[in-house]
């Protein structure tokens, strides 16, 4: 199963984008035996709308656009916050029934646009607190590489 990060938002050189492409190197590492991955980061330039509507339209649009006919997964503050082996749960599932692709949406600074939420499949939360967009980059791709350790049993994920 495909997995993609699609973002609002380009991440400069710096620790940010290490970290980044470490937890995507693991993933796509580990992730192949399990038909996980490889994963994808796709980067959309935030939208210069004066209205934050018009502005969390567009983005969404270009979200959308990004993902395809992938599944999405909307990071969203309002949304769930499911424990990382609940999370796992989650991603096998999906794979096993067959979904080709899952797409995780980060919005701008507005948050998403109503046709981000309507598509989403599941909306997700890094819990109450507001994080910047690019440690919620880094929060996202650690959490799929950890999945992919938790569904291969492996001893990284530990209670």
């Amino acid at each position: 199963m495909r997995l993609m990060i699609c973002a609002v938002g380009r991440l400069k050189a710096g620790p940010e984008r290490d970290l980044v492409a470490r937890y995507a190197e693991r993933l796509n590492a580990s992730g192949r035996s399990l038909a996980l991955g490889p994963l994808d980061i796709v980067e959309i330039d935030e939208s210069r709308a004066r209205r934050p509507e018009d502005r969390k339209a567009e983005e969404a649009d270009k979200l959308l656009a990004a993902a395809g006919q992938a599944a999405i997964i909307a990071l969203d503050e309002i949304g769930n916050s499911p424990g990382s082996e609940a999370f796992a749960a989650k991603i096998a599932g999906w794979r096993d029934n067959g979904t080709q692709s899952l797409a995780f949406l980060i919005g701008g600074a507005d948050g998403h646009g109503d046709a981000v939420r309507s598509r989403a499949i599941l909306s997700l939360s890094f819990g109450k607190m507001t994080w910047p967009h690019q440690i919620v980059r880094i929060l996202l791709a650690e959490q799929l590489y950890r999945a992919a350790t938790i569904i291969a049993g492996h001893p990284y994920h530990r209670v």
